[in-house]
């Protein structure tokens, strides 16, 4: 339906005149003082009939007669608030700013773990769809972008130190399935810019830096991690599961004071 075509049928679903509402956003303009907030008969009725857009202002006292948010109003007018967030991480400024997204509606139901896999250990890294037992609908909006079931999200175990201190241990990975593909070493120049990698192994997964030479995959670890460097029959031992492209990282850990560091294993 048209946008005023939806209009007239939220006020007839509330019983309420075109008079009416004009009324009401008498008072409301009254209380505001500011005609802006004012709605005629005349001017809603040329809206419901007509492809015209109200001002913020009078879209805000339809919002308050008809009993309905200014964001979903806002909607009908092909404006989603919910994309506000994607739309600044997609085009970002080139100085550092403080930033604020708009806050998504907590009452919209969201996928997410009401039950983990009891054989799920913190210890070990693993793929955060592997750990879940039960799915469930719960509104939480500050979660609201995790799609855990249509996207790879990897935990990194509390004893895995192969990519310390670039990931720390307990940290969650955002994993791109589609770039599965070793990058060649002359496309990156620093550690930062070198592509981290989510491999499944035979016996669990693994967070690394990697290279592929014929049928051998190396894990390469971070050179101050203090942990080995691994190798694996590819594609039979492990297999890539795509590359890292996101990470939430606790820069302090939660059992250490301020002058505490994280215990690293021992050089073998």
């Amino acid at each position: 339906m048209r946008p005023g075509e939806q209009l007239r049928e939220l006020r007839n679903r509330l019983g309420v005149t075109t008079r009416e509402v004009e009324e009401f956003s008498r008072t409301i303009a009254e209380d505001r003082l500011n005609e802006e907030f004012y709605i005629s008969n005349a001017w809603l009725t040329q809206l419901e009939n007509k492809n015209s857009i109200p001002s913020i202002y009078k879209l805000y006292s339809l919002s308050v007669i008809y009993r309905t948010k200014f964001n979903d109003l806002l909607t009908v007018f092909g404006i989603d608030l919910s994309a506000t967030s994607r739309y600044q991480l997609a085009l970002p400024l080139q100085n550092t700013h403080l930033t604020s997204f708009e806050p998504p509606d907590p009452e919209k139901p969201i996928t997410f773990p009401v039950r983990f896999d009891k054989s799920f250990s913190l210890e070990t890294t693993s793929l955060i769809s592997r750990m879940v037992e039960v799915w469930g609908e719960v509104p939480i909006a500050l979660i609201q972008k995790l799609d855990v079931r249509h996207c790879q999200y990897g935990y990194v175990g509390m004893e895995d130190f192969t990519m310390y201190p670039l990931l720390r241990p307990g940290s969650f990975v955002q994993i791109d399935s589609h770039a599965s593909r070793m990058q060649q070493a002359s496309s990156w120049r620093t550690e930062f810019d070198r592509p981290i990698y989510f491999v499944e192994l035979r016996d669990g997964y693994a967070c690394s830096w990697c290279e592929i030479r014929g049928s051998q995959l190396t894990l390469i670890p971070h050179p101050l991690s203090g942990c080995t460097i691994r190798q694996f029959t590819y594609p039979s031992e492990a297999e890539i599961v795509g590359q890292v492209t996101g990470v939430a990282m606790r820069l302090i850990p939660p059992d250490a004071g301020p002058d505490e560091t994280p215990r690293l294993p021992r050089r073998s």
